[in-house]
């Protein structure tokens, strides 16, 4: 069930998304997201909350960069830590990508009752509760 359920939501795809004239890839989405959500990440904070390498994670930002959708600062206290933010152009494809993906789920539950929706809900709610207690499970 979960990997077709992988499939349908296009994580394997080599694009999750093209907005703006860019093709973003599922990881750069969750990167994008993740920087938008914290204030003035580490790298190492954003690698950590999605369980990637630091040398993978540093290839996909750098890639952001190069996208004019990531800046990447010293910060001030410890030069040795770079912190994250998003470009203007980075935040307005963020916002594109969430809105595609809320329109995207929006359309998936229009199928389904309003008990069904909430069942739906309140399930996967308890699955990532309980794979945050799971001592072999990613913890974020």
């Amino acid at each position: 069930m979960f990997q077709i359920m992988t499939r349908r939501f296009g994580l394997l795809n080599k694009v999750c998304c093209s907005t703006g004239g860019l093709d973003i890839t599922p990881i750069q989405s969750h990167i994008l997201y993740e920087i938008d959500k914290q204030h003035n990440p580490s790298m190492q904070q954003i690698a950590e909350i999605l369980g990637t390498e630091i040398t993978t994670f540093s290839r996909q930002i750098q890639t952001l960069i190069t996208m004019n959708l990531v800046r990447k600062v010293s910060d001030p206290n410890d030069r040795r830590v770079y912190v994250l933010s998003l470009t203007a152009e980075g935040k307005q494809i963020a916002s594109q990508v969430d809105h595609k993906m809320n329109a995207f789920l929006t359309e998936v539950f229009s199928h389904m009752n309003e008990f069904e929706r909430e069942t739906v809900i309140r399930s996967i709610k308890l699955l990532n509760e309980s794979m945050a207690k799971s001592k072999t499970c990613c913890s974020q």
